[in-house]
Formats: structure tokens, sequence, C-alpha cells
């Protein structure tokens, strides 16, 4: 019987049930990883690009070998440009010619 907290499994949270290695979880992070890289190239590519990067870090398993799905790396890549593009944006417009006042 497997009522009253009686269950089958003896641990309801197991790693396999709350956040599995392969699936869609990854393929998500991917494309949640690439739509943040475009968008950021548009509207605070200072914060969208790193979480780009790390959307796609984690989407292809944190590792450079393997198989690595598509728009896992296309998230690290085009976040990584947003981001240096923020960055230079952010060092020119602090110049003294400028102004920040």
């Amino acid at each position: 019987m497997a009522g009253f907290g009686h269950g089958t499994r003896r641990h309801p949270r197991t790693r396999g049930r709350t956040w599995s290695r392969s699936g869609p979880d990854r393929a998500t992070l991917g494309i949640i990883g690439t739509i943040c890289a475009v968008a950021g190239f548009f509207a605070l590519g200072i914060v969208l690009g790193p979480l780009a990067i790390v959307c796609g870090w984690l989407a292809m398993n944190r590792t450079w070998s393997g198989a690595r799905p598509v728009p896992a790396l296309i998230a690290v890549v085009l976040g990584a440009i947003d981001t240096l593009l923020a960055l230079i944006w952010l060092a020119g417009s602090a110049t003294p010619g400028n102004g920040l006042l």
C-alpha cells in the first residue's frame, strides 16, 4: 500500500526525480540562454550576457568536451560577445569627455 506516508520509494526527493541530468532541462536551459543573449544585444547586455553564459554552460553539462547542444553553444558565444560589447560601451561612456553627471 502506497498511502499515508508509506511510499514505494525510500526517499521521494532523490536526485533523479527532481533534477535530471539529461532530457528537456538541458534543452530548456540552452534555449533560455540563447534568448537572453539575443535580448541582451538590445537591452541590459551587462546583465543578460553573463546570464546567457551561465545558462549555456549549465546546458552543456559544465564541460567543453563531448557532444554540445547547438543552442547552448550559441548562448555561450553570443553571451560572451554581448558581455564584451556592454563592457566596452560602459568603458566608453565613462571617459572624461562625456562625463557621468
